[in-house]
């Protein structure tokens, strides 16, 4: 089956390489830029001799709401763009006639809040599916990122350089955007994809230099083109990120300290390709995760928080055959223990000892990307109760960790795409691997989409156990009406989860989607959306009706920015559900349910924005339902200072579902489960280089059974007994962090955090509030507080260190200009 997918793969990307020659199929916007012997100052102002005279973009249109309709003169934004052998130039100037209303509320890196900005987005490849990201608000702030196809991956950072300035007429901004940050051929004629946008928060309107068509296809089809850059020599792309970190944590009364370094690598091994490696990692500040109550049949799958595993991973995640959290998460391997025997400790996680990633792309617009990390063996502790002596075992060996993916894009918006992942253990554990092709075509006048894929898994433990996942569909992605028809299948031993995450299995699913959409304001409204889908789904082995869905969903925006919508769902001849019994060969009758809800927020501009969300489950049984509440109002104090709250209420009433095996049978409870979530985040802003961040969490959820029974072989529940309270259940989770930021000069950063966390989980349920929170805090809390500063240095700059006395004036221009940049630490 592999050398058919490798076979599949190599007839795409001739078909691929043969369509790249097409005629482009959308006209583009063209400037020609100059090169400047010295370069301005970033500072926001327009007043150095390398802008007198550059050229000029201009003639920006309305992207949204009112797309096509050019930009007002009271508005005229115009930018000058110029380049030197460091990197790319832009100095825009933005008219407003009001420059005291100007919005600039100050968040942290990477945040976007209730500001006018002006962004600039490069595709050095000039193949109209990537490129990267530059924006900077009116308060500063920098915000970055990778988008493929429409889609952005904020996690990716850029070290740049923008500043912005504010006169009688409106503000000013500038960047400088180094070759280091960005990818393009290595050529003597440069030509590459360009896309300028300016949003004007006030009216909520965004315009562009290249005009888009909200009509059809993607964002990233419009791009312009930037000629002009002719025979730049790049720098060494190789730069280090060390490290130093102090903790001092006290839990259940013992205090501990310690002290870490390590640093990050990352190296252009040519003007394509780039190596990321990690070495000595330390994730002790990341995010807390939500953790939750699972009383289902899958485990819960977490958001990554590690910044090595989210940025720059666009090629990665090619096919979901990845998910992050598997390398260095919790160990695969199990204990046997004697009836005398007990577990003292078991870990959460693994130890990881180093990652690297290897991606870029060729000027044929061939990606590659490998990805590889090795983990640490890991040990439990297990007592004899009786005798007191202890023993160590092992539970998880070195473990390697690769993927490979090889992505060939083609036309305005297509690709074929090869992706294999192996999970090799030491020894006699589990060893896995997972091999995908994925088809991705969008025709050439981009209106309809095509995409077909198929997985194959191998997972090799006693015997090997082989599975298959496939999936194909076409799109209409132009115009009002939009349709969507796809359908999906997974056998029943497909299983990804040495190093994917892969949950139901043995099913076939068949999906149809209708849209209307407003593509220009109309009335009162300034978009709409109404979905129509249905879906249908089989158990494949042996074949049994799983469940029909039909929904209906819909979003309107007013004018005045209020957005609202709400929806239907049902389930009209029920569910045949095949995971709840957590037998193989079985399946349990939900009866049919009717789900309707409603939603709001109002305008995101003002200082006051609230969310709501109301979602009522009907069941066909007496007295089973769910209500679902989410309320979440936030409040701008200044430009400084942000507070948001969020409480989530939901309210089970006559659940049924899996409790737990009995000698000779399933059995399964009526319950009633409430969950209540509240959180609170807070922001204040000292500047765009230092900021103060809240982030508070409680979970709350208990379980009380009324009755149980046994699950019969057709689906049914035969009644069991009435609840002894055994299985009841109380769990409450407390995590809050207070973090200092401070970005203290470009690509560095010192962060201070004190984080404060604890859990509880007791078998019983209905305690009183009082008694509840007694029995959270009763339990051992963690309190850390942990420094970690880390700082960039790049090649060119550490250089200049160690450089003759006497070096030639270019090149004594060019790292001197770097290295003030670096002290000055501008934006």
């Amino acid at each position: 089956m592999r050398s058919f997918f490798i076979v599949l793969f190599l007839t795409f990307s001739f078909s691929a390489n043969a369509q790249v020659q097409e005629k482009d199929s959308i006209p583009r916007k063209q400037i020609h830029i100059g090169r400047i012997t010295k370069s301005p100052k970033i500072d926001g102002k327009l007043d150095d001799d390398a802008w007198k005279d550059a050229v000029i973009a201009s003639g920006f249109v309305e992207r949204q709401p009112n797309n096509g309709k050019p930009i007002p003169d009271s508005l005229s934004t115009s930018v000058k763009i110029v380049y030197d052998d460091l990197g790319i130039y832009f100095g825009a100037e933005m008219l407003d006639p009001f420059p005291s209303e100007i919005r600039k509320e100050l968040t942290e890196r990477d945040g976007i809040g209730n500001d006018d900005f002006f962004f600039v987005l490069l595709n050095g490849y000039n193949d109209r599916q990537q490129s990267m990201q530059f924006i900077v608000t009116a308060a500063g702030v920098q915000y970055d990122a990778k988008m493929t196809n429409g889609f952005e991956d904020a996690s990716w950072n850029a070290i740049w350089y923008s500043g912005v300035d504010f006169n009688e007429r409106g503000w000013t901004a500038e960047m400088f955007i180094p070759y280091s940050e960005l990818r393009f051929p290595e050529k003597p004629v440069q030509e590459w994809g360009l896309q300028m946008e300016r949003e004007f928060k006030r009216t909520g309107t965004r315009y562009s230099w290249s005009p888009v068509n909200n009509a059809k296809g993607s964002f990233s089809i419009y791009d312009g083109e930037i000629h002009g850059i002719e025979n730049i020599k790049t720098p060494t792309r190789l730069s280090v990120q060390p490290y130093i970190s102090t903790y001092l944590n006290n839990y259940d009364g013992e205090t501990t300290t310690s002290v870490n370094g390590g640093m990050d690598l990352k190296y252009g091994i040519n003007d394509a390709f780039t190596l990321d490696m990690i070495l000595i990692p330390d994730f002790g500040q990341t995010r807390f995760d939500e953790s939750v109550l699972n009383l289902s049949a899958f485990e819960v799958q977490y958001d990554e928080q590690r910044p090595f595993f989210t940025e720059g991973t666009e090629l990665f995640s090619k096919g979901d055959l990845f998910y992050s959290r598997r390398v260095g998460g919790a160990p695969f391997g199990t204990v046997e223990l004697s009836e005398e025997e007990e577990l003292l400790d078991f870990p959460s996680s693994v130890d990881l000892i180093n990652a690297l990633k290897v991606s870029g792309r060729t000027d044929g617009g061939l990606g590659i990307g490998f990805f590889n990390a090795l983990t640490e063996k890991t040990y439990v502790t297990v007592k004899n109760k009786e005798t007191g002596n202890t023993r160590r075992e092992l539970i998880e060996p070195f473990t390697n960790y690769n993927i490979l993916v090889l992505d060939q894009r083609y036309g305005d918006a297509s690709s074929v795409s090869l992706v294999n992942t192996n999970t090799t253990r030491e020894g006699h554990f589990r060893d896995a691997n997972a091999t995908g092709i994925y088809l991705d075509h969008t025709n050439k006048n981009n209106t309809y989409n095509y995409f077909a894929g198929a997985e194959g898994s191998w997972v090799m433990e006693d015997d090997t156990k082989a599975g298959l996942e496939a999936q194909a569909g076409i799109s209409k992605i132009s115009g009002k009406n939009r349709m969507d028809l796809n359908a999906q299948l997974r056998t029943r031993d497909y299983d990804i989860n040495d190093l994917g995450y892969s949950s139901a299995t043995n099913y076939v699913r068949y999906q149809g989607l209708y849209q209307r959409r407003l593509l220009q304001p109309k009335g009162f409204l300034n978009n709409m959306f109404l979905n129509f889908v249905g879906v249908h789904e089989r158990r494949l082995q042996p074949d049994l009706h799983s469940r029909l869905i039909l929904n209906f969903n819909s979003s309107f925006t007013t004018k005045s920015f209020f957005n609202f919508g709400g929806g239907f769902e049902t389930t009209p001849i029920g569910t045949n559900d095949i995971y709840e019994p957590r037998v193989e060969g079985l399946h349990f009758n939900i009866p049919a349910y009717y789900d309707q809800w409603l939603w709001f927020n109002t305008d995101f501009r003002k200082r006051l924005v609230v969310e709501a969300v109301a979602d009522w489950y009907k069941y066909d049984e007496r007295g089973r339902g769910d209500l679902i509440l989410d309320f979440s109002p936030r409040y701008r104090f200044s430009d400084k200072f942000r507070l948001q709250l969020e409480t989530n209420v939901v309210l089970s009433d006559k659940e049924e579902g899996f409790v737990d095996f009995l000698e000779d049978d399933i059995l399964f409870g009526q319950r009633d489960r409430n969950t209540i979530v509240n959180s609170l985040g807070a922001n204040y802003i000292f500047n765009n280089k230092m900021g103060l961040n809240l982030a508070f969490r409680h979970y709350y959820s208990e379980v009380f059974y009324s009755k149980f029974y046994t699950l019969e072989n057709n689906g049914e529940l035969k009644y069991y007994g009435s609840s002894n309270n055994e299985y009841n259940t109380t769990y409450n989770s407390w995590n809050l962090d207070l973090r200092f930021s401070w970005w203290f000069a470009p690509g560095s950063q010192m962060t201070l955090l004190y984080r404060n966390a604890t859990d509880s989980y007791r078998e019983e349920a209905h305690l009183n509030l009082r008694n509840n929170f007694k029995n959270l805090f009763d339990q051992p809390q963690v309190n850390s507080l942990s420094l970690r500063i880390s700082y960039y240095l790049d090649y060119s700059r550490v250089k200049n260190w160690f450089k003759s006395p006497t070096p030639p004036a270019a090149e004594l221009d060019r790292l001197s200009y770097l290295d003030s940049k670096m002290r000055v630490g501008k934006n």
